[in-house]
């Protein structure tokens, strides 16, 4: 079969290089609009609508390219305009301020915004959609998905290919220390992450894995996904000071650390390592035996041309969560219709097609390889990828997989929780009970705030 792989830069990633920026843009803001204003066009007439992504890539552009071309085939009399490499504060602006040029409908990477386009107005509810359609979201899309793309009842975006976490090993360094198997629990884990760390002098010839919350895509929320952690209550209170599932991950990240040379000896060696886009990243050189990353380090792994054979398998789970294995965390890109639009009815017909098409969906993971995000889609004969590649199929099809939730001032949360993580593994913060409940404090005090 044909890698289905690639080396360009996926959505999660790139989202997670400007998610932080793009939260402080998109501002609550006075309802832009409302899911009826603009849908009563008839889209059976001759139209054009405009269509806003964040792809860059060449792959990724020619693979939108052609998807939108499937589109136009199936719907002859709907024009699709396509502008892309479009940051969410370049679409904020364009949804608030509408006209001829805005987009009618619109891509992001960042699901950490959900909350805020769905709270604002800016994205239309798509539950009158669906059940016009006769869609039922929840038998069409993974759970995990099906989560990220609504806020408060308000559907007002839906999943178009995802990404999923999960280890990557290093089969020959895992060889030489005995080891026969991915380890499926932490404790596993740790014990595997030892065997594989070689000293040499006060720094590693090899580190078993790199814990530190700045060690390419461990963050915490990444950890946290492995614990299954509630986040809020029904009354939309943090709930990260109560939950064991938040406290064991901290202390099981906090134990890697100290376990595998402390925080400062693990700073000096990451300083010395390469970046994560570049081929010379630590797990691809073999500096690294394991790492935590989402599906498009295969392809960029493979592409490095590595000494080793890659290996490829779910994360790790808690010593008590066994049945557990097999779940991660997942995220990806979404669609929604712009408020402003006039034209809805037309733009559902394409939201509906890129998201909800099996073969639409299949043709375009194959394209620019990223999670497919129906449940037929990731059970689709026509998908190619390569045998290692099934594991985050697999991932995304899991009911126990999580995500972080929508919350309407965006992922600062999701901040206010990281920096914890980097207080706490450093030690500058040492009483991890105070410092959850300071932090839940703090999430509690900013969502009141954006309300």
């Amino acid at each position: 079969m044909r890698t289905a792989i690639s080396s360009a830069i996926p959505s999660a990633a790139r989202k997670a290089a400007f998610a932080l920026t793009v939260s402080a843009v998109l501002v609550t803001t006075a309802c832009t609009g409302q899911s009826s204003s603009g849908a009563d066009d008839d889209a059976s007439k001759e139209t054009t609508i405009n269509f806003w992504h964040a792809w860059s890539a060449d792959s990724e552009v020619a693979g939108v390219k052609a998807l939108v071309a499937g589109f136009e085939k199936a719907h002859p009399n709907i024009h699709v305009n396509v502008v892309g490499n479009m940051t969410d504060d370049k679409i904020n602006q364009a949804l608030r301020t509408g006209g001829d040029k805005a987009p009618d409908v619109i891509s992001s990477f960042t699901t950490n915004n959900v909350g805020k386009f769905c709270s604002s107005g800016a994205l239309v509810d798509l539950n009158p959609f669906f059940k016009k359609s006769a869609i039922d979201p929840d038998k069409t899309f993974p759970a995990a998905m099906n989560e990220y793309t609504q806020f408060d009842g308000d559907r007002c975006a839906a999943p178009l290919l995802g990404d999923a976490y999960g280890l990557y090993y290093n089969k020959t360094a895992f060889e030489k220390a005995g080891i026969t198997s991915p380890p499926k629990t932490w404790s596993e884990f740790e014990t595997d992450a030892k065997k594989l760390t070689i000293a040499q002098g006060d720094s590693f010839k090899q580190l078993g894995f790199m814990p530190n919350y700045h060690g390419w895509e461990t963050t915490t929320e990444h950890y946290m996904g492995q614990f299954s952690p509630t986040y809020f209550d029904k009354a939309g209170k943090s709930t990260i000071a109560g939950d064991p599932a938040v406290a064991a991950a901290f202390t099981l990240q906090k134990k890697l650390v100290d376990d595998l040379g402390g925080y400062r000896k693990l700073e000096k060696y990451r300083a010395g390592l390469g970046d994560e886009w570049g081929p010379k990243h630590p797990f691809q050189t073999g500096q690294v035996a394991m790492q935590l990353d989402g599906e498009w380090r295969l392809g960029m792994a493979l592409d490095a041309k590595p000494k080793f054979e890659i290996g490829v398998a779910p994360l790790p789970v808690p010593d008590d969560q066994l049945d557990q294995y097999g779940q991660g965390y997942i995220t990806g890109t979404i669609a929604g219709i712009a408020a402003t639009s006039k034209k809805q009815n037309a733009a559902w017909e394409l939201v509906k097609y890129m998201t909800t098409d099996t073969n639409a969906v299949v043709a375009f993971s194959n394209a620019i390889h990223n999670v497919p995000s129906t449940l037929d889609a990731l059970k689709s004969p026509k998908l190619k990828y390569d045998p290692r590649f099934k594991t985050f199929l697999d991932i995304a099809a899991n009911p126990n997989s999580t995500t972080a939730p929508s919350s309407i001032n965006g992922g600062v949360y999701l901040t206010t929780i990281q920096e914890l993580g980097y207080d706490y593994e450093s030690g500058k913060v040492t009483d991890l009970k105070k410092g959850l409940a300071d932090a839940a404090k703090q999430i509690d005090t900013d969502i009141a705030q954006a309300k």
